[in-house]
């Protein structure tokens, strides 16, 4: 018994002097990534050149993959098709660090020495640095590994455009067993080197619809002998914003319309057949979202039958959901900002964005913080809005974005261990008193 004691007591102050050797090093992990800075710059370049779409992106995780094996960092691949999941350190507690890898269906201009080599495809959204950023980050956990008390899941995202890859990332159980998450994204409307968040909602739930409205063509000159699609339609655009004008919370917000119309490439003269429509709903209540969703479908198809019309609607699924910063990792993320970049380089977010991100999957899945890192500098040309052919990106601000990404790891990491040594030295409390 007293040698089973002593044995217990040799635990406990190991690991009480593995919670008080557990540094955070915020003062000089911006610096570490000032560093590498052209390492990062080079990375981001290069995948820049081959943007691909959701679950396609072959090029894109090899690319990746080539870049762990360098480091020295295990990984698994694949996770659901392309992506790929990275791992630095081990134990409890497991902290993961997100980037989603995709590109859009864009034609980048002509005139960067590294422009897109793939026709039709564009990094316009920024995930060539939010790439970037994460390996640079992994550069930087994998010199501090023996430092880390606990586990850092790198996970390089696909197809966050399109299909809701970071669901698919989660019904995976990737993130069985992960205490937190962190996301970020590149924001040209934020000052440069600003980060900004919030905690509670940060992004709307949203989904896209495509409607196919089906009458009967005829004559432009005898409208009477057909049933015309375009009518429908265009009462269909007209039916949808007052649905969240009476039913939406005026204390809530709501976004729904038209945003494309095409009744094909017809001559003038004559009343198509059918009538293409494709629209958008956004919400940051997701049980309102949800009735809006319903009610949309009803009014679109109230609306065609009126016209002597059919439609089918159909929509994305799954939808995104709203994007919900945990308390607790947003106070992490402030920390960290103003640890890594200063204090006045944190900013709060006073209201939602009614852009949509699946990373909502991932903070409904584990607690987790979104956060949006500035861009908006004229001299870099970064002034362009995202999903934009001249959209630019600030490369300053991408060890920026690397040290924070590595910075929460640690200072999270550490802020667990403190709640360890807590435990610890009431451990140690409860035997000195048995011991009594």
């Amino acid at each position: 018994m007293a040698i089973h004691r002593v044995f217990n007591a040799i635990i406990l102050s190991v690991l009480l002097i593995r919670c008080l050797c557990t540094p955070f090093e915020a003062s000089s992990i911006l610096k570490d990534a000032e560093a590498i800075q052209d390492w990062i710059v080079e990375a981001r370049r290069d995948l820049h050149k081959i943007p691909e779409l959701g679950f396609e992106e072959l090029k894109t995780s090899q690319y990746v993959r080539d870049k762990l094996d360098t480091l020295g960092i295990p990984y698994k691949y694949p996770v659901v098709k392309t992506g790929v999941v990275g791992s630095i350190g081990k134990g409890e507690p497991v902290i993961a660090l997100r980037a989603d890898m995709d590109g859009l269906p864009i034609e980048e201009p002509e005139g960067l020495p590294y422009r897109s080599t793939h026709a039709g495809r564009m990094h316009a959204c920024g995930h060539d640095a939010h790439t970037a950023m994460l390996l640079g980050a992994a550069r930087l956990l994998k010199e501090r590994e023996e430092k880390l008390s606990g586990t850092v899941l790198l996970i390089f995202q696909e197809s966050e455009e399109s299909f809701a890859g970071a669901k698919a990332v989660v019904d995976s159980g990737m993130l069985k067993g992960v205490t937190g998450v962190h996301g970020l994204h590149v924001w040209p409307s934020l000052q440069t080197g600003v980060l900004a968040s919030r905690a509670g909602t940060v992004m709307a739930a949203a989904n896209i619809f495509e409607a196919t409205v089906r009458g009967k063509g005829g004559h432009g000159g005898m409208p009477h002998l057909a049933r015309d699609p375009v009518i429908a339609a265009a009462a269909i655009v007209q039916a949808l914003p007052p649905l969240v004008a009476h039913e939406t919370d005026p204390a809530d917000s709501a976004v729904l319309g038209v945003t494309r119309l095409s009744t094909g490439d017809g001559a003038a003269n004559v009343i198509p057949e059918t009538v293409e429509i494709k629209g958008g709903l956004r919400g940051l209540s997701e049980q309102h979202f949800h009735h809006l969703t319903k009610r949309a479908t009803e009014v679109i198809t109230h609306a065609a039958e009126m016209h002597g019309c059919t439609v089918e609607v159909r929509w994305r699924d799954p939808p995104y959901l709203p994007t919900i910063n945990s308390l607790e990792m947003s106070n992490v993320v402030k920390e960290t900002a103003k640890s890594v970049l200063g204090e006045d380089r944190f900013q709060s977010i006073g209201a939602p964005t009614m852009a949509g991100e699946d990373f909502s999957y991932m903070a409904n899945a584990v607690p987790g913080v979104y956060s949006f890192l500035g861009i908006s500098n004229e001299t870099a040309g970064s002034v362009h809005g995202l999903h934009t052919p001249n959209f630019q990106m600030d490369e300053s601000v991408l060890p920026m974005g690397a040290a924070l990404h590595a910075a929460f790891a640690l200072h999270f990491v550490k802020g667990r261990t403190g709640v360890q040594m807590e435990m610890v030295e009431t451990t140690l409390k409860d035997y000195r008193k048995e011991e009594l």
